[in-house]
């Protein structure tokens, strides 16, 4: 559970001193370290401090603090000697440097994730479009699938890296949530299967349409987990409905149409609608990233939500049997200990969003909570390029203060999308 970091305390510059955590008052771009908010650990920390002139904008927190401000001591009135001077100029300048690499590197990541979400609306258009259309008009909506899912394919097979992004607040509805969150994890699980991009497309066909065939079936019927066995009988032909509406389009191959035909289907047998073992990896695939977004954001409004880390400990705990192992590690590693969406405390007493993985599962890339400027200008923190600071626990976004909870604004549907590198 988080707990507030407490009373903030005015010092002065002067008392200054290695193990004091602190809060400059001021924007996150008039200062080159990564936060507001931090621990003061070397020596070069209070020098770099001091050198801002911060006068009355330099507090600190004596609860997350495990030393003592240093006595005031008076500021002299003359102008510093010659070496003196030199080692500020040096100072200055190296300060200069490195907030100038902090900005370049910030904007490199909005551009990557403004990149990720332009190209998230337009294919949520486009899949909405088709989704919404696909009983009606069938070979238009196919041949949208097809160009979207050939489209990613490609990119993704082709490309040197593709990144992982939790995109902003999306407050529309639609069925394109859902097939955009599960086309984007199959494809990067897919990728690290080693899948050709004709089995990418397949697969990236079968993710946006694999629930197609719910228009079919009230939907009053999904809200509740407390279902009939009529009922439950009726919601389960959903899956026959989506894939004699991709049949009927005659965009998907006939990989595709069996993929979307087993997307319940485990590796144990213990899936439905035939209960038989799965093998097809494409299936196996779909699968498991279709459980997990359905673990995160259940349609059942008497479901509580799983915390994305808990949705992934809930699957190798108590599901395992039911996934292919090596995909289920593959999914693992690809979101991280802590997956985009998870609100966490890092050990430096910050709060944090986590927006992306990182090359390490226990150092994903998070949004530090800072409350002082609008979160569009908050920094993005790489934890595996900060030694010092690590994740210290997951935090339920209930036990949130109000104003805390407002401006993370952790999102109960979480959405993805993908980005490529060249």
């Amino acid at each position: 559970m988080w707990k507030n970091p407490g009373i903030a305390v005015a010092i002065a510059p002067s008392q200054l001193t290695v193990g004091l955590y602190v809060w400059l008052d001021m924007r996150w771009d008039e200062h080159p370290f990564i936060a507001n908010r931090f621990m003061v650990r070397t020596a070069k920390d209070v020098a770099v401090i001091q050198s801002l002139g911060i006068e009355g904008q330099l507090y600190h927190h004596p609860d997350r603090s495990t030393a003592q401000p240093l006595p005031l001591v008076p500021v002299a009135a003359h102008p510093p000697e010659p070496e003196h001077a030199d080692g500020q100029a040096a100072l200055a300048a190296e300060v200069r440097q490195r907030d100038q690499a902090k900005k370049e590197k910030r904007q490199r990541q909005r551009d990557a994730a403004a990149r990720a979400d332009r190209a998230w609306e337009d294919a949520a258009r486009q899949t909405r479009e088709a989704l919404l259309t696909l009983t009606r008009s069938p070979k238009a909506a196919g041949r949208i699938l097809a160009d979207l899912s050939g489209e990613t394919a490609a990119r993704i097979a082709q490309s040197k890296e593709v990144l992982l992004h939790l995109l902003g607040d999306k407050k529309d509805q639609g069925p394109q949530f859902h097939a955009l969150n599960v086309l984007t994890l199959c494809m990067l699980v897919g990728k690290k299967a080693g899948l050709t991009e004709r089995e990418l497309a397949d697969l990236a066909m079968a993710a946006l349409a694999h629930d197609v065939g719910k228009s079919k079936v009230p939907p009053q019927l999904f809200k509740t987990s407390r279902r009939k066995r009529h009922e439950e009988e009726f919601v389960r032909q959903h899956v026959m409905y989506s894939t004699q509406l991709a049949s009927d389009s005659g965009a998907f191959s006939k990989e595709a149409l069996a993929c979307i035909a087993s997307h319940h289907e485990a590796a144990d047998g213990s899936g439905w609608p035939r209960g038989q073992r799965e093998t097809q990896r494409l299936a196996l695939i779909l699968a498991l990233v279709n459980r997990y977004d359905n673990l995160c954001s259940p349609e059942a409004r008497d479901v509580e939500p799983l915390m994305p880390a808990e949705a992934l400990a809930h699957m190798f705990k108590n599901e395992s049997g039911q996934h292919d192992p090596a995909l289920l590690s593959s999914l693992i590693k690809l979101l991280g200990v802590y997956p985009p969406g998870t609100v966490v405390q890092l050990t430096d007493g910050a709060l944090a969003l986590v927006v992306a993985p990182g090359p390490e599962a226990l150092r994903p890339q998070v949004l530090v909570y800072t409350p002082e400027i609008p979160k569009d200008e908050a920094p993005l923190v790489e934890l595996h390029t900060e030694p010092d600071i690590r994740v210290a626990e997951a935090i339920r976004p209930s036990t949130l203060p109000a104003e805390v909870l407002d401006w993370l604004n952790p999102q109960q549907r979480l959405s993805y999308f993908y980005s490529v590198e060249d």
